[in-house]
């Protein structure tokens, strides 16, 4: 049976798309991780101590988000309630993670796509157009900078942050270096939002141009916010239904009776689902299940999102205007704890190891991320890690079928189709580092 292969960049890490085609109808549309990585089996017969440094190698991306998930699953494990500060400074980790990652994922993979180029920065030098693309290219590295400021000042490095440790964090953070971080992130700020606004002038052009803003086939919703507004730090996830209505609402202990996994026969990453039913993570999920975002300028965008789209929206392309809705969410959010003492508390509390079983949650930028560990006679005897991407598989899949089919007949292909599933592919943002972790 003929097979189109697609190998696809401007991703986090290695996969390929390869669709199957038989007398000119698709018979399959597959999504394959094609890198393995094994930190499952890595981890076991380390000290639970280790894991908060070791974890954070899965992913350079993600690195933060499972610094954050490891510590809370151990804290779970020996029973340990960190105090407010750390909570707050931990909070910010999270909100620098999710500045860097959208940043990246908007104006350095997705913005392309809008622009018919195949890199803001290899276009930056094209004549006509240079000095446009230069600046375009300049400010989006500049917000994308600010959120690894960010990480590094709350984290301790700007890479496998090291400050949070089982108890809480290593230290709070000096009023000089949050006045300075404060104003990075308010200079950053309205260059975001033009950006972001240009993003969605050149989003709504591309949709008149494709005639669809993609797949929209009503589905559900997985992500870990609170019951009002974004939480990256939280302890519940929640499910939504295709019309809307909360469906489940659990910790991250009761994942098992929830999601069902299955391994794939053509692929290093599983798949996951709800009663065997596609439901989709990611920012969509997330500005889908919050009522507001808590922030002037993003609950503004959300207001326009909505009466744009309605609620639950699900048009696949629309999980890029999610993603800036975000951004200018975690830079306003990071600004509001900036502006309180960070360094006049304790960040720290005192544990006890034990043999127990502990599980860490985190709403990472790609859904709802998990670490698992059982510890048995002192060592970690078992870990599991649930990634978010692998929520997002099957409902990848199903949106290249819709996709391609569009430009295969029984007469000929229609070479629109690679930048066609180069589009669905970064709609949904895929990190296949964790996914096959």
């Amino acid at each position: 049976m003929p097979k189109i292969v697609f190998p696809v960049s401007r991703i986090e890490g290695h996969a390929q798309v390869v669709i199957e085609v038989h007398a000119g109808r698709v018979v399959s549309a597959r999504f394959k991780a094609t890198e393995y990585r094994g930190f499952e089996h890595f981890v076991k017969g380390v000290a639970p101590e280790q894991m908060v440094v070791i974890v954070p190698r899965i992913c350079g991306v993600c690195s933060t988000a499972h610094h954050l998930a490891s510590v809370k699953a151990l804290e779970m494990a020996f029973g340990v309630i960190p105090p407010p500060l750390a909570l707050s400074i931990r909070e910010l980790l999270m909100l620098g993670q999710m500045i860097q990652n959208q940043a990246t994922s908007l104006f350095l993979f997705t913005m392309p796509d809008r622009l018919g180029l195949s890199s803001i920065l290899e276009a930056a030098g094209e004549a006509g157009s240079a000095e446009q693309l230069s600046s375009l290219a300049h400010r989006a590295l500049q917000v994308r900078n600010a959120g690894t400021k960010l990480i590094d000042t709350a984290g301790g490095q700007f890479i496998h942050p090291v400050k949070a440790v089982i108890g809480g964090v290593t230290g709070g953070i000096e009023e000089k270096l949050a006045e300075t971080m404060h104003g990075t992130l308010m200079k950053t700020l309205p260059m975001a939002c033009e950006l972001f606004d240009y993003y969605i002038e050149k989003s709504v052009a591309l949709k008149e141009q494709l005639g669809t803003w993609g797949d929209d086939t009503p589905t559900h919703y997985i992500a870990a916010v609170s019951e009002y507004r974004p939480d990256y730090t939280g302890d519940s996830i929640r499910i939504m239904g295709p019309d809307g209505r909360i469906l489940a609402t659990f910790p991250a202990s009761g994942y098992l009776n929830h999601i069902q996994f299955e391994e794939s026969e053509y692929s290093y990453s599983e798949k996951s689902s709800y009663g065997g039913k596609v439901f989709r993570a990611n920012s969509l999920a997330r500005i889908n299940l919050a009522d507001y975002m808590g922030t002037p300028l993003a609950d503004r965008y959300l207001e326009q999102f909505r009466e744009s789209f309605e609620r639950p929206a699900h048009a696949i392309l629309l999980f890029d205007i999610a993603r800036g809705i975000e951004l200018i969410y975690a830079l306003e959010r990071a600004i509001e704890i900036l502006r309180q003492p960070l360094d006049n508390d304790e960040t720290m509390v005192g544990y006890r190891t034990r043999d127990s079983e502990g599980y860490g949650l985190v709403e990472a930028p790609r859904g709802p991320l998990i670490h698992h560990y059982r510890i048995t006679n002192g060592i970690i005897s078992e870990a599991k890690f649930i990634l978010p991407t692998v929520h997002n598989i099957i409902a990848i899949e199903q949106a290249l079928r819709n996709s391609v089919e569009r430009y295969i007949d029984s007469d000929r292909i229609d070479m629109e189709i690679e930048r066609a599933v180069g589009r669905v592919v970064r709609a949904f943002d895929p990190c296949i580092a964790c996914a096959t972790h």
